[in-house]
């Protein structure tokens, strides 16, 4: 995909890479936020929002191109996909990932008070939106949106 290389997709713009999203469930009971001592049972998709002039075929060709520059990493699992958030309500948490149960419980408290009820289900779990990087961030600066899919009650 490098614009660089000669091979510029159709409809190709700079853009700078979005952050890196989670969706996290547990199979066996609801994912809010006093499951963090659970780690070794959660279930997560990771994500990150690409620009409409990626379709299936350049997806392709990059993981291609990928494979044969760092052999060693396994593709076979990274997808393009449309995701349809849907409704929801959201808050900021700044701070460690360990310290964010206090925040999801704001966060359903509010969605209780204003008349919704968070449901998750399918690919509508919870939902982590990584503004800040760990590896440049102290953990107590950390920056996550948390997402919680809603309908009216």
């Amino acid at each position: 995909m490098s614009k660089m290389s000669g091979n510029k997709p159709e409809g190709y713009f700079d853009y700078v890479v979005p952050p890196l999203e989670g969706l996290w469930w547990l199979e066996e009971e609801y994912f809010d936020g006093s499951v963090i001592g659970k780690k070794d049972k959660f279930n997560w998709t990771m994500m990150i929002r690409q620009p409409e002039f990626v379709t299936p075929q350049i997806f392709e060709t990059a993981k291609a191109v990928l494979s044969k520059k760092k052999p060693e990493l396994d593709t076979s699992a990274a997808r393009l996909e449309d995701f349809t958030e849907g409704l929801c309500a959201q808050v900021m948490h700044i701070g460690s990932y360990d310290d964010k149960p206090p925040t999801v419980a704001a966060l359903e408290e509010f969605i209780k008070s204003e008349g919704y009820s968070t449901e998750m289900r399918g690919m509508r779990q919870h939902h982590e939106i990584y503004i800040s990087d760990p590896r440049k961030t102290a953990p107590e600066k950390l920056k996550t949106v948390i997402r919680h899919p809603i309908v009216k009650m």
